[in-house]
């Protein structure tokens, strides 16, 4: 049965550097692509901070098409979490074409369990006495260099977390 399905999870740090995305299919070669969505999202976020308690729920930050549509969590320490939910879901047959209209009745509150979710990974990690998030942060200097200077997380629990979440959500899931 098709249905709504995470297309994309982004881990973007205080600083809008990217540090972890994960695609899923049948988005897993749009690497460009899915960059360009997050970064977009990054401006709503900026506009919804001044108008939101920090560690929100963010909600549906915007559709992006009839079939893609960006959510947004922000930390306490300025890391963003966003969500691009496939509103189709995959046919059974590989193909991703959409098998009926989207549901319309997705709610902000159906993506909330995945952020949760992500949310303690990331704290999970955080606790790693491995894990220095100072690595992950830009360099000093210029916000062109900020994403070309920092290292994503290669944490492979974190990264196995983060598939599990995006692999097994589903509109209505806890966990």
């Amino acid at each position: 049965m098709a249905g709504p399905r995470i297309a994309c999870i982004g881990i973007i740090g205080k600083s809008d550097n990217p540090l972890h995305i994960s695609l899923f299919p049948p988005y897993t070669d749009s690497t460009i692509e899915f960059s360009f969505l997050l970064n977009s999202c990054l401006d709503i976020f900026e506009i919804r901070r001044k108008h939101t308690s920090i560690d929100q729920d963010l909600g549906l930050l915007h559709a992006i098409d009839e079939r893609l549509a960006a959510y947004g969590w922000l930390t306490t320490t300025g890391v963003k979490f966003l969500i691009i939910v496939d509103l189709f879901g995959q046919d059974g047959t590989g193909s991703g074409k959409p098998t009926g209209s989207a549901v319309s009745g997705l709610r902000d509150a159906d993506v909330k369990p995945a952020f949760r979710s992500l949310q303690s990974a990331y704290i999970q990690l955080l606790q790693n006495p491995f894990y220095s998030p100072d690595d992950h942060a830009p360099a000093p200097g210029s916000v062109a260099s900020a994403a070309s200077h920092s290292l994503p997380i290669s944490n492979p629990k974190f990264i196995a977390e983060v598939q599990r979440i995006g692999e097994s959500w589903v509109p209505g899931s806890t966990a």
